[in-house]
Parts: C-alpha cells; sequence; structure tokens
C-alpha cells in the first residue's frame, strides 16, 4: 500500500461510518496522512479524528476508536492503533515498501507531476504536509477595448527591474505549480525576461547551476548567501544532491557489469552494525530507522511539491531533496545494494538496486524542477 491508498482507505472509512450512521459528520474531501512524528509510532499517521470531533460531537478517541475498527484487516495495513488525545498510526504491511518503490520506477520522470492527472487542482486523497489549497481560477480578461477596470484603479506603471532571485524565483514556481496541478492566477506562464545583470554575474561566477541553488534555497524572508566560489565536495548541499543522484545511476550501471537489475523487495537487513555512526550519544539513528526515513521522503516527495506551490516557496523542494540525498547516503552506507567481495548478487541486492534507483528518480526530478541538472557522472 502506498501512502495515496492509505489517505483513500482511511477516506472510505470516515464514508463507510457517516453512512452507517456511526458518525454524524460531513465527508472531508481529503484525508491528510504524514510520516509520525517520532519513530515507534507506525510509517504514518492521521489526526483525522480530531478534526471530525467537534463536528461530531464526541470525543476524538471515541472518533478514533470508530475508524480504527473500520481500518483493521484493511488490505495492506498490518496495525492500527490509537495515540494521545486521537491521532491514528498505521503500521503497513512488509509490501509497502516495494510498493512504494514499484510506483517511482513505473512513473519515472512523471513522479510528483499531477500536471496530468489533476486538470482542476491538486488531487485528493493522498499523501500530504499541511493541507492543500482550493482551487484558484485565473482572473477574467477584460473585453479588448474597454480598459483597465475601473473597480482595479489604473494600470500600474512600470516597476523596478526584477532581481536575480526574482527571476529565477519565478521561473521555477511557474514549473512547481503546473507539476502540483495547481492553477495560478497567472495561469502558470512567466512571461520570458532577459537575465538580469546580477544573474549574469553571478552565473559567471558559480555556475549556472550553484548559481539557482544559491537563490533558491533561502526561504523568502532569508537573504541570499553567495559563496565565494562552487565547493565541489560533500559539504555543499547542491553538490551532495547531484552526487547522490549520480550515485544512484552508477549503482545500475556497476549491476550491469555484475549481470543483475533491480527488482523491488525486501531489502534485508544491514551488512554491519545496528546505528549509523558512533552511538546515540551523537544523534545517529538505527538502521531501521534510516530505511525508514529514506521511504518516507521517497513517498512525500509529490506533497512537498504541492506545499512548495501552495506557499509559493521552491526553497521547500530544495530542502527535501537535500533531506532525501542524506537520507540515501545514510542507508546505502549500511545497505550496500551492490554485492562485497566475493559475494554473489542476491534478491537482497536486486531489492536495494531497485530502491537506490527509486531514490534517484526522485531526485533526478526533483533538480529538473529547480532547472538545475542531474548530470549522470560527478
Amino acid at each position: 500500500m502506498t501512502p495515496a491508498e492509505l489517505s483513500r482507505t482511511v477516506l472510505r472509512s470516515v464514508r463507510g461510518a457517516v453512512e452507517e450512521q456511526e458518525l454524524s459528520v460531513p465527508v472531508p474531501a481529503r484525508i491528510v496522512v504524514q510520516p509520525p512524528p517520532r519513530p515507534g509510532c507506525g510509517d504514518y499517521a492521521s489526526n483525522v479524528a480530531l478534526q471530525l470531533a467537534r463536528q461530531a460531537g464526541r470525543p476524538a478517541r471515541e472518533v478514533a476508536e470508530i475508524l480504527r475498527k473500520r481500518l483493521i484487516g484493511s488490505a495492506g495495513i498490518t496495525r492500527v492503533e490509537i495515540a494521545g488525545p486521537g491521532f491514528l498510526n498505521f503500521t503497513l504491511g512488509d509490501g509497502a515498501q516495494a510498493a512504494l518503490v514499484r510506483e517511482v520506477l513505473a512513473q519515472g520522470d512523471r513522479y510528483g507531476d499531477r500536471s496530468v492527472r489533476s486538470a482542476r487542482g491538486v488531487g485528493a486523497g493522498d499523501v500530504a504536509g499541511p493541507g492543500s489549497s482550493p482551487d484558484r481560477e485565473p482572473a477574467p480578461d477584460r473585453e479588448p477595448g474597454r480598459g483597465p477596470d475601473p473597480d482595479r484603479g489604473p494600470a500600474p506603471g512600470p516597476g523596478p527591474a526584477p532581481s536575480a532571485r526574482d527571476v529565477v524565483v519565478a521561473e521555477v514556481l511557474a514549473r512547481i505549480q503546473a507539476a502540483a496541478g495547481v492553477v495560478a492566477v497567472d495561469g502558470g506562464q512567466v512571461a520570458p525576461v532577459a537575465p538580469p545583470p546580477d544573474l549574469t554575474a553571478l552565473i559567471a561566477r558559480l555556475g549556472v547551476d550553484e548559481a539557482r541553488w544559491v537563490l533558491l534555497r533561502p526561504a523568502a524572508q532569508d537573504p541570499v548567501r553567495v559563496p565565494e566560489r562552487p565547493v565541489q565536495r560533500e559539504s555543499n548541499p547542491r553538490f551532495r544532491v547531484q552526487y547522490a543522484a549520480a550515485r544512484a545511476r552508477a549503482l545500475g550501471r556497476y549491476a550491469q557489469e555484475l549481470g543483475f537489475g533491480s527488482e523491488p523487495g525486501d531489502v534485508g537487513a544491514p551488512a554491519r552494525g545496528e546505528a549509523v555512526g558512533e552511538g546515540p550519544s551523537d544523534g545517529s539513528v538505527s538502521a531501521a530507522q534510516s530505511l525508514q526515513t529514506f521511504h518516507t521522503l521517497l513517498a512525500t516527495y509529490p506533497s512537498a511539491i504541492e506545499t512548495a506551490a501552495r506557499l509559493r516557496a521552491p526553497d521547500r523542494v530544495v530542502r527535501h531533496l537535500e533531506a532525501t540525498a542524506d537520507a540515501f547516503f545514510r542507508w546505502h552506507d549500511v545497505c550496500p545494494p551492490l554485492p562485497v567481495g566475493e559475494q554473489k548478487p542476491l534478491a537482497v541486492h536486486r531489492a536495494r538496486l531497485a530502491l537506490a534507483e527509486a531514490g534517484g528518480t526522485v531526485l533526478a526530478n526533483g533538480l529538473r524542477l529547480l532547472g538545475i541538472s542531474a548530470p549522470e557522472h560527478l
């Protein structure tokens, strides 16, 4: 079961409870499921019971219990638990992670792109961050020859010339909104403009990829910090993301040379050690948690695009890619996708290779959205 399927399953349970008069509430348009706030709380969580409790006039835990009973035994769900004031925690079946990898690989460069599947807005019933925006219709055009709309006042005069950041952010937001299936007020189109002098100078100094990353990474309220020169090492987040994408592709080439390919499945236990790092005191995470974090970031990539479109914040995509690259390396280091030494390729290596390729797909898709290259070799 993928996160999107889980969301739809929970929505069906709410609808069933309403139809059978166990709950008297309007059926929501969508159900938000998201990774739990801490390890040990299942694979995904939802606050749907808390949202419905006030309308139902009943305690949230009572509403949660009604939904929990309906969800127990659903295909792909191993366990449903109630936590705190009424959160529902879901543990998915063993095949859930393989199903996610299979979905990412099947969609390829379309994974996270809802522009084809959603004509009116962000699709309902999906894994999500905080909520979704309502559909917004483009502003109606004035009839030719009628002049400016008197309700809107006089047409504005020419404003200040756009900065490098303005130009790059506007261009990337248009792509993000299209990928999220959001109908922007301006139709998602950005009129082409000549690169402003400060952008031309920045590209000459840093190169296209680093210049765009530097401009897109800060949140809107934060200043742009320009490095003296681009650094091609893992301390540079842009390089780390590109390197992770290139590494995932390289694994596929090396596997071909060894005579095997990828196949989603059980990635098995780590090859060495229980944890990443030197111990719990340094903030290390268990190998199992590292794997879960990596899977979660792959699953929530579409919602990161949705959130970036809704908030007009391309930095959300940038930071999601950084987190995905970091999770890829943490998992890769303890669960190598390629055989070691004289070891023969096994089913676990094919499954790990498939997971690595799925990670590479997400990273490459995100880099393309940002207008940054995803090189085959680095």
